[in-house]
């Protein structure tokens, strides 16, 4: 029969075994998770790269001619249109977002509070194809009928839908980070004979300044990397927006358009795989944007 100290023993062997075990699957598990991403990039840069070898880099990212069955890939419709639509949706998107941060965080009573932060979080999980399909059906006829043009699907109406899928998840992380300003910062700019929109304007919204560009670049990487409603809005044709009202193409909605018609192992491909390289490098630039910001605000605090 064992010992008292002799099961202690065999008790705290067996946490070690177990913490040791738990430790090793965690790590390999991070590292598996590390593995699959480095493969992607790996594999969509050696696939895309393989674009220069028929096409110059200088065709490819400044020549505005996307005609592949003529084999000339130009990509600045696409590169300019990714770019020009997320500024337009932030544009539209971010002082809306921050206005209804300030109304939830300083301005409504606490019932009302309460019942709108849910439905805001509900608005995050709504698929981007219900919001496509309705700007497809109800936005662009309104713009045509506003406008009292035939032209309806371009940067406008993507813009408008982007906004309305990413206005949810910046000023609800807006809310929160004007939420988390410690109440002696208010309490001493209303103590120093402050209004409360100047202690909102002066004091509130700089302390809160990192969660906010936290939110917007959270913001601004879901609407680079949008798909489908998009696709349903822009009208996807490849040439450089002259208006609001012009249809034009970006990066997501090309590779979409375009994979009915590519051939496997050809230029074509390879470059739409060098276009999709350039998402997830701009993807991790906003991974690692965000991480940089979460890093400071828990300085900052």
């Amino acid at each position: 029969m064992k010992s008292g100290t002799g099961r202690g023993f065999d008790r705290r062997a067996r946490l070690r075994w177990a913490n040791k075990t738990f430790k090793m699957f965690c790590i390999a598990c991070a590292v598996f998770v590390c593995l699959v991403l480095f493969l992607i990039l790996f594999f969509m840069f050696r696939t895309g790269v393989l674009t220069f070898l028929d096409v110059s880099p200088l065709e490819f990212f400044f020549s505005a001619d996307w005609t592949p069955e003529e084999d000339r890939f130009g990509a600045l419709v696409f590169i300019f249109g990714t770019f020009a639509l997320t500024a337009l949706t932030l544009l539209i998107a971010v002082p809306v977002s921050i206005f209804i941060a300030i109304f939830l965080a300083e301005l409504t009573p606490k019932w009302l509070k309460n019942m709108l932060r849910p439905v805001i979080d509900l608005l995050v999980g709504i698929p981007s194809v219900v919001y496509g399909y309705l700007g497809f059906t109800l936005l662009i006829p309104a713009i045509r009928s506003v406008t009292g043009t035939s032209m309806g699907d371009g940067l406008l109406a993507a813009a408008l839908v982007l906004a309305i899928m990413v206005l949810p998840t910046i000023s609800r992380l807006s809310d929160d980070a004007i939420t988390a300003v410690p109440h002696k910062y208010i309490q001493a700019s209303y103590a120093l004979g402050a209004t409360r929109f100047q202690t909102i304007f002066k004091v509130t919204l700089p302390a809160a300044r990192s969660g906010i560009m936290y939110a917007v670049i959270l913001g601004m990487a879901r609407a680079i990397g949008e798909t489908m409603a998009v696709v349903m809005v822009i009208g996807n044709t490849p040439q450089l927006a002259s208006s609001l009202l012009t249809p034009t193409s970006v990066l997501t909605s090309n590779i979409v358009m375009q994979i009915p018609n590519v051939e496997f192992d050809s230029t074509w491909n390879n470059a739409l795989y060098l276009m999709g390289f350039i998402l997830l490098l701009i993807s991790l630039l906003m991974i690692v944007a965000i991480r940089f910001l979460e890093r400071k605000g828990a300085r900052g605090a």
